[in-house]
């Protein structure tokens, strides 16, 4: 048997969906992909080009071109909104289940209530409608500022003071009593509360929370667990191959938003070492799926930062070129997004878009896999690849590239 290879490049859509001006009006137009390669037209993408990138775009941008030999397709978002944890939930072949959209503030009390009756110290910091709550002085818990309104809480702690697993039991407190759709619990070592609250920003008297890059806790030994709104590893592809024995590599973000008993996990956020993690991982590993998760994509996204935007794709494409020829008969490569974070759109949230299914499997040229309804396509394609149950969710395409 061989092996199967996704890399999801964060937030790298190919346009808006159908549905964007009735559910999300303010990503009418966008175009991550597009609006990058208009913005920056020097940008050099020849591997994601030959894989079909400007195919999946649908048309070419000056010496942009699509490419005659591509395996490819779109496929459409079925999880709801636009978010890096359901996008991956969906991905492994997850129905995510609606979360509710509710802005910190109107779930304060609830959550304070629960962490008083399990014994923790909590006070209250900001203006009545836009306070976030400092825990044990150790953490702060309010509103995620870079997600969709109301639908990401953040705890945000320092590691100095806090051991990481009470941290997670204290996130575990705040999921017990929210139905939004994630609980991000993560922390960092050299990093104060004051280093926390003097990070506290609002968002149009609606939302509150610590500006995490501007607070530093990622500078240092960074650490972090996605608690999600009703997901059931047990159906989805990864854990389905963990039953088999199968071998389960995640690099980057994934390690930390899919839950999978595997011991092959390398969280980080730096591209290049990623890359370097994910071609040693090919190296070693003779049957089994990899996964991994380019991240500074998506934080270049919601700086609104095309430069780097680009400077993170041309990095990818460089070392996805150094991959390719790891890859041998019988394996593939799918390389995707989970979502759009179009730089030029107007605003620091995800879009909602397309995102692009660009494969490559030695030996296959110019096959179309067409615009998929939902991602878990992916994750059912995968569990077909390696003759394991079906995942809860997503129809196989395996048989248009094999």
């Amino acid at each position: 048997m061989s092996r199967f290879v996704v890399i999801v490049l964060d937030s790298f859509g190919v346009g808006a969906m159908e549905d964007v001006a009735e559910v999300r009006p303010r990503d009418i137009g966008s175009s991550t992909a597009g609006h990058i390669i208009k913005e920056n037209p020097g940008i050099q993408l020849p591997t994601l080009e030959k894989l079909g990138l400007m195919n999946a775009l649908g048309y070419e941008i000056g010496n942009h071109k699509k490419s005659e030999t591509a395996v490819f397709g779109t496929s459409n978002l079925a999880h709801h909104g636009a978010d890096s944890f359901l996008g991956h939930q969906e991905i492994m072949g997850t129905t995510p289940k609606v979360p509710l959209i509710q802005p910190f503030n109107q779930k304060i009390d609830e959550v304070e209530a629960n962490l008083v009756k399990h014994g923790y110290d909590v006070r209250r910091v900001g203006e009545k409608g836009t306070e976030i709550l400092v825990v044990n002085e150790v953490a702060t818990v309010g509103d995620n500022l870079e997600t969709d309104y109301g639908q990401v809480y953040n705890v945000s702690a320092c590691l100095d003071l806090i051991s990481f697993e009470d941290l997670k039991a204290l996130g575990h407190v705040v999921r017990e009593v929210v139905q939004v759709s994630r609980v991000i619990t993560f922390g960092g070592e050299q990093v104060t509360l004051d280093d926390l609250l003097s990070a506290r920003k609002t968002k149009n008297n609606e939302i509150a929370g610590v500006d995490a890059p501007e607070s530093g806790v990622y500078n240092h030994g960074y650490q972090v667990v996605h608690l999600g709104y009703g997901i059931d590893k047990n159906v989805q592809t990864p854990t389905i191959l963990d039953k088999k024995g199968m071998t389960v590599s995640f690099l980057g973000k994934i390690s930390d938003i899919i839950q999978t008993e595997s011991t092959r996990q390398f969280p980080g956020v730096d591209s290049d070492y990623l890359f370097d993690c994910l071609i040693s991982e090919v190296k070693d590993i003779e049957t089994g799926f990899i996964a991994l998760n380019i991240q500074e994509t998506d934080l270049a996204g919601h700086a609104e930062d095309v430069p780097r935007y680009s400077d993170r794709l041309e990095l990818s494409d460089k070392r996805i070129a150094e991959l390719l020829p790891l890859l041998v008969e019988g394996d593939i490569l799918v390389v995707m997004a989970d979502h759009g974070n179009d730089p030029t759109i107007g605003h620091s949230n995800h879009t909602r878009e397309r995102v692009p299914l660009l494969v490559y499997s030695p030996g296959k040229e110019k096959i179309e896999i067409g615009e998929r309804s939902t991602m878990a396509d992916v994750g059912a394609t995968v569990a077909d690849f390696f003759k394991v149950d079906s995942p809860q969710n997503g129809t196989s395409f395996l048989n248009k590239i094999m």
